[in-house]
């Protein structure tokens, strides 16, 4: 079965397995939790908890686990496994390097170096953009780049497009570029650029550092964007042009 843990630090959720899980403890319990969090347009730092009275999944379960997984990944802040099954451990540490959030596994003695660890993520995006009333979008960029970085720019993005057609323009702020935070980060940024590619008029990099000289790479991944350099003390004037 599955059941809410108990007495967590408020922004926490967390679900203890024990015995066999089967597909009805994932509707009665884990759905209903991911449906509260949509309607109230909040993320989750998650605490999963599989000891020593945990059997396994039944079929449906596993399905089920994999459905809600792929379906809600962008309302985690985080994702603690908490596990001392070792194809639970191994199978985490495959799969988190692939997924949008932070995810790190910890033993059953270590649970409370889990919650702790939840509780210190940052909140929502690493990064923060703005949209200007002219439809350029300016991104600064400080921390290693998160799939919601990805997910808040582009429901921006979306936003702006579907009442006005494109998006005049992006300006990416940087002092340098920070990387991404891991292979899930990266795969929204592609995904990102995939899906606006036909849609951004003018593309400006305002940077002093390594990403100046990867800059025109950039342009080969939009097919309509122009793009252009600036110092990074320059981005008013990197501004100026992505809206002209």
């Amino acid at each position: 079965m599955l059941e809410q843990v108990e007495n967590l630090p408020a922004g926490i959720h967390g679900l203890k397995a024990t015995g066999k899980i089967t597909k009805e403890d994932y509707e009665k319990v884990f759905e209903p939790l991911l449906d509260e969090a949509r309607r109230d347009g909040r993320r989750l730092r998650f605490l999963y908890q599989l000891g020593t009275e945990f059997e396994g999944f039944t079929p449906g379960a596993a399905w089920e686990d994999a459905k809600l997984g792929l379906r809600s990944l962008r309302l985690f802040d985080g994702c603690a496994i908490v596990s001392d099954v070792g194809w639970v451990r191994e199978s985490a540490r495959l799969a988190k390097f692939m997924l949008p959030c932070p995810v790190r596994i910890f033993s059953n003695k270590e649970c409370e170096d889990a919650i702790h660890w939840l509780g210190t993520l940052p909140e929502g995006a690493g990064i923060s953009h703005r949209l200007l009333p002219d439809g350029v979008i300016v991104v600064d960029v400080t921390t290693p780049l998160r799939a919601a970085d990805f997910d808040a720019i582009a429901l921006t993005a979306d936003t702006w497009i579907e009442a006005h057609g494109n998006l005049h323009g992006i300006v990416i702020h940087a002092r340098d570029f920070p990387g991404w935070e891991n292979m899930g980060g990266m795969l929204r940024h592609l995904r990102f650029i995939r899906n606006h590619q036909q849609k951004i008029g003018r593309v400006a990099v305002a940077t002093d550092g390594t990403l100046a000289n990867l800059a025109p790479r950039l342009a080969e991944h939009f097919v309509k964007a122009e793009l252009k350099a600036f110092p990074y003390d320059a981005v008013d004037d990197a501004i100026s042009w992505a809206r002209s």
